[in-house]
């Protein structure tokens, strides 16, 4: 490959990963802003919260209807498509007077951002040499890590100085400039394969492929039950002020950063399946650890700041994983992984809860955490095993 052709395909990745930058912070930046809303609106906090709730089910079961509806569109045209959908769902949260309104536009949102990811991720393996694909997949992590590092604070800075609504101009504005530049820099990927739909979706009988899926509930199912009791944790076992979770949110989120990049070349050098098995493994050590150090913030902090970057070093892996077991059908399999997880995070917020009432405590939510994705390393690890004997392993691709 030529150097001018890396530039251009550098260039392109880092248009994708601001894609993913956008669409996580369209996700994560109304739970911040809440009650700014709320009161705007004259609407209940519990009320506008059903906002959160409205975009992740629209993720969770729009996304793979309109994957399916699409795949046999060019990839750029469907990746520039799903931008535009964004930015109109983001105009109209900005236009928006009334609750019906922003619950239209959080599906909107929520729609286009999945399409978006999932065409993203699985478009990498077409746009970069084999030995490249984990660190271009971390690089879009990377996006995903950056909206909650930066996004949110900086849309919290926004809705203060501005208003709430200039947050969705400023996703609006952003998701046109992003998608001029896709269609530019971005080569004419041909649509899904000519295999019939119906053969396949026979990927989805493979067992590498559904206990890799299973592997992604669980470890999605971990992190909800740590994130969703994250800042009454640190308030209640530490005794950590306000403004002193949200220092340790910012710092999780850098840590995030770091994380992403480490998984993703992992992968190239090690190989997906291996990365995969590693870095849920380090999270059940480090859960496990947590409420052993509880006695002091210092330890405590340090097992989580760890468990962070294991929980990022995993998603380049996973969806390599994914890519390099599914071939032609990666979005079908992406596609389908997207409600997988979005069921993993309401499973972990609920179970969760559940143990925070009968315990009267969050101190034991790391074990319960550790326990869940040891699960999600044993899914790993037959995965890793059916593939060697099916001779489809995720070796480091050179």
């Amino acid at each position: 490959m030529s150097k001018e052709m890396e530039s251009v395909n550098r260039t392109l990745i880092i248009m994708l990963a601001l894609g993913g930058f956008l669409a996580g912070s369209a996700e994560l930046v109304v739970s911040g802003i809440l009650q700014v809303i709320a009161a705007d609106l004259n609407l209940s906090v519990a009320l506008a919260g059903q906002l959160v709730t409205a975009y992740s089910i629209a993720f969770a079961v729009g996304t793979p209807l309109i994957i399916a509806f699409t795949r046999k569109r060019a990839r750029k045209d469907v990746l520039v498509g799903s931008l535009i959908l964004f930015a109109l769902g983001s105009a109209v949260a900005f236009f928006s007077t009334g609750f019906e309104v922003l619950i239209f536009s959080r599906i909107v949102l929520g729609i286009g951002a999945g399409l978006y990811s999932v065409v993203a991720l699985s478009s990498i393996a077409k746009l970069v040499p084999p030995g490249k694909i984990g660190s271009a997949v971390g690089m879009i992590a990377l996006g995903f890590s950056l909206a909650m590092a930066l996004g949110v604070p900086i849309g919290v800075a926004v809705a203060e100085w501005w208003s709430w609504r200039g947050i969705f101009a400023l996703l609006a504005v952003l998701s046109l400039l992003v998608a001029v530049a896709l269609a530019k820099l971005m080569p004419n990927i041909a649509g899904g394969s000519s295999v019939p739909f119906v053969q396949q979706a026979r990927v989805l009988r493979n067992p590498v492929i559904l206990a890799g899926i299973g592997a992604a509930l669980f470890n999605s199912m971990s992190h909800s039950v740590i994130l969703t009791y994250l800042a009454p944790y640190l308030q209640t076992i530490y005794e950590v002020g306000t403004g002193g979770v949200g220092v340790i949110m910012l710092a999780l989120g850098l840590i995030g950063i770091f994380g992403s990049r480490l998984g993703g070349s992992g992968v190239d050098r090690f190989g997906a399946g291996r990365m995969l098995v590693f870095s849920l493994a380090a999270g059940v050590i480090t859960l496990a650890l947590t409420p052993l150090l509880s006695a002091t913030l210092a330890g405590g902090l340090a097992m989580i700041i760890l468990w962070m970057g294991s929980v990022f070093m995993s998603a380049p892996a996973l969806n390599a994983y994914l890519i390099r077991q599914s071939g032609d059908a990666a979005d079908l399999v992406l596609g389908l992984n997207t409600p997988i997880i979005h069921l993993g995070l309401a499973l972990g917020a609920a179970s969760g809860g559940v143990l925070s009432e009968a315990s009267e405590t969050v101190l034991y939510h790391p074990w319960l955490g550790s326990v869940t994705v040891a699960v999600g390393v044993a899914a790993a690890v037959w995965s890793n095993s059916a593939a060697r004997r099916r001779g489809q392993a995720a070796k480091p691709v050179a």
